[in-house]
């Protein structure tokens, strides 16, 4: 069973459209990179995906669910993290951990907040107001929160933003750790090209709310002619001719 079924999804903002009419699949398992310049619509989607935003037409499968009609069911096995999304300030650590675990119903949450904390190196964090933290500190506590219920979806946006490279190098450790051993699927939005590239089996590239282009990074590198995916990147948003019949 696939993770994420997306089908001929859609969203309008009043004139604007924000998504239009894209499709993929996302096996268990799997880890997807969704890619574009800002405005691509990779946040609308996310919202879609989580159940936030209402698609204007098209259909949604998470984990064997259709996100119309049973969405609190995929919910409850799937997390998301973004450090642009900021946590309840007034709250510690520790305590901003508890409320998600309990809205998670997580067994032996204090065991399990002690791990996330070893893992993360937060125990001299855990007592500190989150709107204290630093961006870095901040994007910690998010991939902590966002692996508290042990999900078997996760989706990510930017997951290693702010963090310094010996960091950044240690969290995509303890994702494609965590992949193998849950075989859990991930669902990745990100503007760091080399993570894209040693953390995902497939990559979507948006542009205008389309799906433009999508492959392997590395099948992606060499159909463009271009050392690294950067560089397919950085082609395919400055080129204005390109569209869905590049799929």
């Amino acid at each position: 069973m696939d993770a994420i079924v997306v089908e001929n999804l859609v969203k309008h903002y009043a004139a604007t459209l924000a998504v239009d009419d894209i499709s993929f699949s996302l096996p268990q398992g799997g880890v997807i990179g969704l890619l574009g310049g800002n405005g691509a619509g990779k946040t609308t989607t996310i919202s879609m995906l989580l159940g936030l935003l209402v698609p204007s037409s098209g259909r949604i499968t998470v984990l064997g669910h259709d996100m119309a009609r049973d969405r609190f069911a995929a919910l409850a096995r799937m997390n998301f993290s973004s450090p642009y999304i900021a946590l309840p300030s007034r709250l510690t650590v520790i305590e901003n951990l508890t409320v998600y675990g309990h809205l998670y119903n997580v067994p032996r949450l204090r065991h399990r907040i002690g791990e996330l904390a070893e893992q993360f190196n937060l125990d001299d964090l855990l007592k500190r107001p989150a709107g204290e933290l630093s961006a870095g500190q901040k994007t910690r506590v998010a991939l902590a929160k966002s692996l508290i219920n042990k999900p078997d979806l996760l989706l990510l946006d930017e997951p290693t933003a702010s963090l310094d490279p010996d960091t950044g190098d240690y969290v995509r450790t303890v994702l494609e750790d965590y992949r193998r051993e849950r075989g859990a699927a991930i669902l990745l939005a990100s503007h760091n090209m080399a993570e894209v590239e040693r953390l995902c089996d497939d990559v979507l590239m948006m542009k205008a709310g389309k799906i433009v282009d999508r492959g392997k990074p590395g099948a992606l590198v060499e159909r463009y002619g271009r050392d690294n995916l950067e560089e397919v990147f950085l082609d395919i948003a400055r080129n204005e001719m390109i569209g869905s019949e590049a799929i």
